[in-house]
């Protein structure tokens, strides 16, 4: 699960604190500088999350993806924008860039 959008009053500790609400009854803390939230997980008992933290401007880490409650891959998340947005006409790329 990406959550690349700033908490809101629906889910201040974003998306990943209220999916983990669900499995631990203790708040989840996310960090104020880094609060998108890039989290993957692992089918139990019992359920584990791996979560990474991202601020707008940075850069994406690799994730992983669970296939099995044991078995994985990462998915490059920066690589794989990255080539996406070269294959972005440049007509596209300055309208996203606000150049247009």
């Amino acid at each position: 699960m990406i959550d690349l959008l700033p908490p809101s009053r629906h889910d201040p500790r974003g998306l990943h604190g209220t999916v983990w609400n669900q499995f631990d009854d203790a708040p989840y803390d996310l960090p104020l500088a880094e609060s998108l939230s890039l989290a993957s997980y692992a089918a139990g008992p019992p359920v584990t999350a791996y979560v990474e933290h991202a601020a707008v401007g940075g850069s994406l880490p690799e994730i992983p993806l669970f296939l099995h409650s044991d078995r994985y891959v990462l998915v490059p998340l920066e690589a794989t924008y990255q080539a996406a947005y070269r294959g972005v006409p440049a007509f596209g790329r300055d309208v996203l860039e606000g150049h247009r």
